[in-house]
């Protein structure tokens, strides 16, 4: 490599200093100063402890939730008192106007979005055979296309700084499916394919695009299966447990913030315990 260096002519040394600024601007400007972050989903389990923890390192987090105002806004004061500044915004994942009132107000309040975190997700599930339309599609909406057009508003306002990370909550359920949530599955695994797309397309604006597939998660979702559920679950993770928010959120907290990311794209990084490399149940 240096033999390599030291061959360059005058001329190539002159021009390459302005690309190495460039791209060094890219690298570290995530971590240089206060980044506003839009978590949507933000008001309770996963999306909670990614809004906090994004708060605890000065960053200003735009809460965003579709019902749970009451602790959306405790997230919001949690995260003042943590060093942060935030702000709660109501916006449907389903709805394009929400979603494009809601980088509006991101716009508005913090000058625009530096990292988006798609969070936001619901289940109905049920056999396929038995799904109604209406099932399938508020889960295709909600977790596919609302991280669609999140992603295509928030790029709008990364592409004009040449800067910007994007992080996609999909799910390990995305990678191998599961009996019972064919809806949830397929939203999950379009998640996977839009994060490869859009890092194609978003890189030569300098704005990565990234994947989370946790696994099994101690939140409210999660216990919504049952004990004996969670038990066969947890036999089938090598760790032998369930893992929890403050574990997905510092992986997060990596990929949205830390210098060493910036060459990081168009990855699913599975968090899990294990599972995806041996599940069986």
């Amino acid at each position: 490599m240096l033999t390599i260096l030291s061959m360059l002519t005058a001329a190539s040394a002159l021009r390459a200093p302005a690309a190495r600024r460039l791209a060094l601007r890219s690298a570290v400007s995530m971590s240089a100063e206060a980044k506003t972050c839009v978590v949507t989903g933000a008001s309770r389990g996963i999306g909670r402890a990614i809004a906090l923890d994004l708060g605890a390192q000065g960053c200003n987090v735009v809460v965003n939730y579709a019902a749970s105002e009451g602790p959306a806004l405790e997230v919001v004061e949690a995260i003042k008192a943590s060093g942060g500044d935030a702000v709660a915004v109501k916006a449907d994942m389903a709805s394009v106007d929400e979603i494009k009132a809601l980088f509006k107000e991101t716009a508005d309040h913090f000058g625009g979005c530096d990292v988006l975190v798609n969070n936001a997700g619901i289940t109905k599930d049920g056999l396929a055979m038995r799904m109604k339309p209406a099932q399938w599609q508020a889960v295709i909406d909600v977790n596919l296309s609302g991280v669609f057009y999140c992603s295509q508003a928030a790029f709008t306002q990364m592409a004009k700084k040449r800067a910007g990370r994007i992080i996609n909550m999909s799910s390990v359920v995305g990678l191998f499916g599961n009996p019972g949530q064919a809806n949830y599955a397929a939203a999950k695994g379009g998640v996977c394919g839009l994060t490869m797309s859009n890092a194609k397309e978003f890189a030569g604006r300098g704005v990565t695009v990234n994947a989370v597939c946790p696994g099994f998660i101690g939140t409210e979702m999660a216990n919504e299966l049952g004990e004996d559920m969670l038990n066969k679950v947890k036999e089938a993770i090598p760790l032998g447990r369930l893992g929890e928010a403050d574990e997905v959120a510092g992986l997060v907290r990596y990929l949205a913030l830390d210098k060493s990311a910036a060459y990081i794209t168009g990855h699913s990084m599975t968090i899990d315990g294990g599972i995806a490399i041996g599940a069986g149940f």
